[in-house]
């Protein structure tokens, strides 16, 4: 077990010493000085802390109701969860675009959103949040159960017995308690949004200057042969996940979902 560890850190090793090395100083400067590699660094940013905003927000009560309650239907809803998690990409960024193109009852939703609402999604940026937020919020929900369930809950029983609702017990007991959970299930969400593709691709598409965030400019970079490029964007990425990494490490909490 020990020696599968160790080959399986070399090969973390190697491979960014592959890219590393791969790249230069001067090519790197070169890609991320494009306009289509800085416009796909905005939106990355701005998507990815979208989608982790509404990751937590979904999270946290979805948590707490896992950790704290048995209910009818409770081993189902925490089947559903993880259906992100275990789905592949590609299904479930085809999953969305059938869910805003097929017909309900004679209507789309893709047309009720852009024709009546003027917010357009299949194929724009709401697209790529929607997609990263599908998968990133499965991993903030494991992550605040988690914390829900290390807290012990008798501190919400006594607020209960003082008067306190339930609403006001999850509000003043167990949510502050779980401020480090709610940091972790955040940032977690936020690289996990980082790295999606495949939902991406599908949904909202690769078109530069307007979907096209870091990990399809991978994609985009490879396709027309341009390997240094997709290759400085991969190291740029490398570099934003090993923060995350270490905010992890400093919260203490690690990566345990």
């Amino acid at each position: 077990m020990g020696g599968l560890s160790s080959l399986f850190v070399l090969l973390m090793v190697a491979l960014l010493v592959a890219d590393v090395s791969f790249s230069s100083w001067q090519s790197f400067a070169e890609a991320l000085a494009k306009p289509e590699i800085q416009a796909a660094c905005r939106l990355t940013m701005i998507s990815c802390t979208l989608a982790a905003i509404l990751s937590v927000w979904v999270a946290t009560p979805m948590g707490y109701l896992l950790s704290r309650y048995r209910f009818p239907g409770r081993v189902a809803i925490d089947t559903l969860v993880d259906i992100p998690i275990v789905l592949p990409p590609l299904v479930l960024g085809l999953s969305l675009l059938i869910l805003f193109h097929q017909p309900f009852w004679g209507w789309r939703l893709e047309d009720f959103l852009k024709d009546k609402l003027h917010f357009p999604v299949t194929f724009h940026w709401p697209a790529v949040v929607l997609a990263q937020f599908s998968v990133s919020c499965a991993f903030a929900i494991r992550t605040m159960r988690v914390t829900f369930d290390q807290i012990n809950p008798r501190c919400e029983h006594v607020a209960r017995t003082l008067g306190c609702t339930r609403g006001q017990a999850f509000m003043l007991i167990a949510l502050p308690q779980a401020w480090r959970g709610v940091i972790t299930a955040g940032t977690i969400a936020w690289a996990r949004a980082l790295g999606e593709f495949g939902p991406i691709l599908v949904f909202a598409g690769s078109t530069r200057m307007k979907t096209e965030v870091l990990s399809t400019s991978v994609f985009l970079e490879l396709s027309v042969g341009k390997l240094e490029a997709a290759v400085a964007v991969s190291l740029l990425m490398v570099a934003m996940a090993v923060i995350v990494l270490i905010v992890l490490r400093l919260l203490g909490t690690g990566l345990s979902p």
